[in-house]
């Protein structure tokens, strides 16, 4: 064989005991798995190389459920932010914008929609149009190596609608409905897993529920799944949660939740109340999974805060409106008393606002305090600050909000359906330390320091079962057959390096990561193996 793991304690994804074993690998698959005292008096698997397990737990890779890195895996080819966490394959494609499928319009229109999401790109060659160029785009990679890790795609049905309607406000006609149903249904013979919504991203959020219905069936003749950024955490979180569950089962479609959490005051410890709505539709025949990050604040733009009537039309009309003084008032008291769709429906409190990232360098001192300290600083009102920071970085800023709550986070994270994602936006000069942690977060903070899982539970809510929901047969278990994406980890050591201070550190206790048979981490560092591809959807 190519390598044996040998006294490995295998944690195999399943939820099920560990047990020690010597882990054979060739060609990229697990070939064998011996388990101690199951063949007294047999040879040891032998291979070209031996690795000694001893004192480590071995898992299938981990599976991030919700990625960002829709450029990052095509800038970086190093990309540790992932590869060491144990991070074997992403879900990119998320909340409903992304980069295919598109026209030289959308595109452009896109990019600068997400730029604080993803950079403006201009060190991307955007040679691909549709989901299937994309792809292949990915298996390229680096010279035709590959990529760092493994990747999965979502269509996004904002990037759709941006194809087919524009960014207009109104129910799309039957004519543009067909359109997107045709795109949609491309994609997904593409090799996309799924759709993905950003029910408080424009212009997808103007969608109505009989349109995203239509789409969703569509996803399901294919074997796919919804995952939506659905349209309110805040104070329509629990209405929010059950349109989707109602629409899925009209459509017949399964509905993974994208980042499952229950922010904001007004929720509060109503995690309970979450569970109880899911645990009566799969009692009822659902089929329903979803993910999590393991910290309070969440992470997106600072114009994803913005009313939906304040961003229709696009990026350039957006900033038209904020340069209009008599509009710009109008967004303000939308946003500090009302309450904005964009801010879930809650009146935005600026001291939860943190800038996380720009993208001018000359806005730099603005990272790392909140909109409202900044504005102490400079003598002005919260608003005019955050107003001044959209117009000057061109709608870019990246922002994290402390609006969770840890209590819910650990009552979540505890259910049978959950699975780990990291929302990881990896841009700009602060960005959240779930990018670089969410993993090891996991396995160092709620398993070993608080005891909330199990490292049997929480090895397959990151593995096993996020593989059964993309439609993987061979990949998410230690299991003879399987591919070999492995991870290595000290269960005593694991731990996040990166803090809200220091959020590009990285990981401590996982010394190797295998895609495929091939080390991308060895030793604790990443080497130059680009083993990733793009992974696509099974056919049923």
């Amino acid at each position: 064989m190519d390598l044996v793991i040998r006294d490995a304690e295998v944690v195999d994804g399943t939820g099920g005991p560990s047990y020690r074993a010597d882990v054979g690998i060739q060609g990229g698959r697990i070939t064998t798995v011996l388990r101690e005292g199951a063949a007294a008096g047999c040879l040891r698997p032998l291979a070209r190389r031996v690795l000694d397990a001893e004192g480590l737990a071995l898992s299938p890779g981990f599976i991030d459920m919700h990625a960002h890195s829709d450029l990052a895996l095509l800038r970086d080819p190093d990309h540790s932010a992932k590869a060491a966490q144990g991070v074997t394959l992403e879900v990119i494609g998320q909340d409903g914008l992304s980069y295919a499928p598109v026209d030289d319009r959308t595109l452009a229109e896109v990019r600068s929609t997400i730029t604080g999401w993803n950079g403006p790109g201009d060190d991307i060659d955007f040679g691909w149009r549709s989901v299937g160029e994309y792809l292949d785009r990915l298996d390229h990679g680096f010279d035709g190596e590959g990529i760092a890790v493994n990747a999965a795609y979502l269509i996004p049905q904002g990037t759709v609608r941006m194809l087919a309607v524009g960014w207009d406000d109104r129910p799309a006609t039957a004519r543009e409905l067909e359109r997107m149903r045709r795109l949609v249904a491309d994609g997904m013979r593409e090799g996309a897993v799924g759709m993905s919504s950003g029910l408080t991203y424009t212009p997808g959020m103007y969608a109505q529920d009989a349109e995203l219905t239509e789409l969703c069936r569509v996803v399901a003749e294919y074997g796919g799944y919804y995952c939506p950024h659905h349209r309110s955490y805040g104070a329509g979180a629990l209405a929010a949660y059950e349109e989707m569950v109602a629409l899925t089962r009209e459509a017949g479609c399964p509905l993974h939740l994208a980042h499952a959490t229950m922010n904001f005051g007004v929720n509060e410890g109503r995690a309970p109340e979450l569970l109880a709505l899911l645990d009566d539709a799969l009692a009822a025949g659902a089929d329903i999974s979803l993910d999590t990050y393991p910290y309070t604040p969440g992470c997106t733009t600072l114009v994803a805060m913005l009313p939906s009537w304040a961003s229709e039309g696009g990026p350039e009309a957006i900033l038209t409106r904020l340069k209009d003084e008599d509009t710009a008032e109008r967004v303000r008291h939308h946003m500090e008393v009302t309450g904005a769709d964009g801010c879930h429906g809650v009146p935005i409190e600026w001291d939860t606002i943190e800038i996380s990232g720009v993208t001018d360098p000359a806005l730099a001192s603005y990272v790392g305090s909140t909109v409202r300290q900044s504005a102490d600083r400079l003598g002005e009102s919260s608003w005019t600050t955050a107003r001044r920071l959209l117009l000057d970085d061109r709608l870019g800023p990246t922002i994290l909000q402390h609006v969770g709550h840890e209590e819910n986070v650990r009552a979540i994270m505890r259910h049978r359906v959950h699975t780990g994602g990291s929302d990881g936006i990896l841009r700009g000069d602060k960005p959240h330390a779930r990018a670089y942690g969410t993993f090891p977060q996991y396995l160092g903070k709620y398993v070993r320091e608080l005891g909330v899982l199990s490292l049997e539970e929480c090895v397959a809510h990151l593995t096993g079962r996020p593989a059964a929901r993309l439609r993987l047969p061979d990949r998410g278990l230690v299991r003879e057959g399987y591919r070999a994406d492995l991870v290595l980890f000290d269960p005593a050591t694991v731990a996040a390096g990166s803090t809200f201070e220091e959020p590009r550190r990285l990981p401590t206790g996982i010394p190797y990561v295998l895609i495929d048979g091939r080390f991308v981490i060895e030793d604790g560092r990443r080497t130059d193996v680009l083993a990733g591809r793009a992974v696509r959807r099974t056919p049923r």
